[in-house]
C-alpha cells in the first residue's frame, strides 16, 4: 500500500488514469486479494484493475512486460508494474514434490525440485567457476554498493516505508521507518569473504553466505504509459521500454539463464553487447554472475555499477522491477543511453529487457 501511495505522490498521476496494475510475486499466498485491497487503500479507484504474475526471479520484469504489452496492443493507455517479495515471512523452500509420473519422466523434470544452492554449486563445478573468483566478485559488489550508498546515489530510488520491527532475542516490537538498504556490509573484502564457510556442503564448497544473494524484503514500482498520453498528461518521459524476452535451459544450471536470454534479446533488436552502456545482472549467486559476464564477454565496469543482489539482496518478485529503477537512475547519472536488465530464473530460464534512457 505504501509503495502505491508513494508512486501516486511522486508521479502526481491521477489515480483514475491508471487502468491496470500487475504485481509480480513468487512465494506469498493470496496476492491477487492483497494487491487489490492495497491498491484501493492506497487511493486507486475501484475502476483500476489488478492482476498478479509469477515467473520466479523475473516476476518484476514480467509484470512490466505484461503492462507494456497491453499498452502496445491498445488494451490500455496507462498501467503500473510492481514487484514485491516479503522473504522474511515467506521463506523460499525447496520446490514441491511431484507425482511419480512427472518425477520419473526425465532428468530435467526431476531437476525442477533442486534447491537454488544446489544449482549454484552445479554451475561452479560444471563451468569451473572457482571459489576465489566468486569471492572476489562478491567483494566488488559490496564495495560498489557501499560507495553508492555513501554517495547518496540510492536516495532518488528509495521511498520511506514504515513497518514493525521485531527483536529476535527479546520479542520486542516497535515501529520503524526504513529509508535505506540494510544488507550492505561496509568494509567487505575478498580476504574476509574467503573465510566464510560454504553454505551448501552437501553439494559443493564454492557458494557461501558471502557470495550469494541475501534474504531480503523489497518492493519496486514502474509507471508505464503510451507516449502520446504521457505528453498529454505532462508526465516526464524518463525512458522507453523496447521489449523483453525469455529463454529456457536445463533446470540444474538455471543460473546461466542470462547467457542465453541476452543474445536472444539483442538479436531481436540488431544490437551487440558492445552497444549496451549499462547492465543490471541479477547476482543470485556469484557463480552465475561470474559465468555470465565471462560467457557474454561483458565489461565488468558496466555491470551493476551500484552493486548487485549479493550486497543489496534479492527479493524474488521485486528484483526485475528494482533493477529497472536502479539501472535507469545510473543511466541518467552517467548520461548513457542503452540499458539491459537480466536475471536467471528457477527451474531453468533466463529473462532480459532492453531500455532506452531518454533523460539525457
Amino acid at each position: 500500500m505504501q509503495l502505491m501511495q508513494h508512486l501516486i505522490s511522486k508521479s502526481k498521476i491521477d489515480p483514475a488514469a491508471v487502468e491496470d496494475i500487475c504485481v509480480g510475486n513468487v512465494n506469498e499466498t493470496g496476492v491477487p486479494y492483497k494487491a487489490r485491497a492495497a491498491s484501493l487503500a492506497a487511493g486507486f479507484p475501484n475502476t483500476t484493475s489488478i492482476s498478479s504474475c509469477n515467473r520466479f526471479c523475473s516476476s518484476g520484469l514480467l509484470a512490466i512486460q505484461n503492462i507494456a504489452n497491453q499498452i502496445s496492443c491498445g488494451s490500455i493507455d496507462v498501467g503500473v508494474a510492481i514487484g514485491v517479495e516479503q522473504m522474511s515471512i515467506n521463506v523460499d523452500k525447496q520446490g514441491p514434490s511431484f507425482s511419480p509420473a512427472v518425477q520419473n519422466a526425465n532428468q530435467d523434470a526431476s531437476d525442477c525440485t533442486m534447491t537454488m544452492g544446489q544449482t549454484s554449486e552445479n554451475v561452479g563445478k560444471d563451468f569451473d567457476v572457482s571459489r576465489e573468483k566468486q569471492d572476489r566478485y562478491a567483494a566488488v559488489s559490496f564495495q560498489r554498493a557501499e560507495a553508492a550508498q555513501k554517495a547518496g546515489l540510492f536516495d532518488e530510488e528509495i521511498v520511506p516505508i514504515t513497518t514493525t520491527w521485531k527483536d529476535a532475542k527479546t520479542g520486542e516490537e516497535k515501529a520503524i521507518t526504513v529509508t535505506r538498504d540494510d544488507g550492505i556490509r561496509y568494509g567487505t573484502t575478498y580476504e574476509g569473504l574467503s573465510k566464510i564457510r560454504p553454505a551448501f556442503t552437501q553439494w559443493g564448497d564454492r557458494s557461501t553466505g558471502g557470495n550469494s544473494s541475501q534474504v531480503t524484503d523489497g518492493a519496486a514500482a514502474v509507471l508505464l504509459m503510451r507516449r502520446s498520453v504521457a505528453e498529454k498528461l505532462g508526465q516526464p518521459i524518463l525512458a522507453k521500454f523496447c521489449g523483453a524476452t525469455v529463454a529456457g535451459l536445463a533446470p540444474r544450471i538455471m543460473g546461466i539463464g542470462p547467457s542465453i536470454a541476452v543474445p536472444k534479446l539483442l538479436q531481436k533488436f540488431g544490437l551487440t553487447t558492445n552497444d549496451i552502456d549499462i547492465w543490471e545482472l541479477n547476482e543470485a549467486f556469484a557463480s552465475m554472475a561470474v559465468y555470465c559476464i565471462e560467457k557474454l564477454q561483458l565489461d565488468h565496469e558496466k555491470v551493476n555499477p551500484r552493486g548487485g543482489a549479493i550486497a543489496l539482496g534479492h527479493p524474488l518478485g521485486c528484483t526485475g522491477a528494482r533493477q529497472v529503477v536502479t539501472g535507469l537512475a545510473e543511466a541518467r547519472r552517467q548520461k548513457k543511453k542503452l540499458f539491459v536488465n537480466t536475471m536467471c530464473i528457477g527451474t531453468g530460464m533466463g529473462m532480459a529487457g532492453l531500455w532506452v534512457n531518454e533523460a539525457l
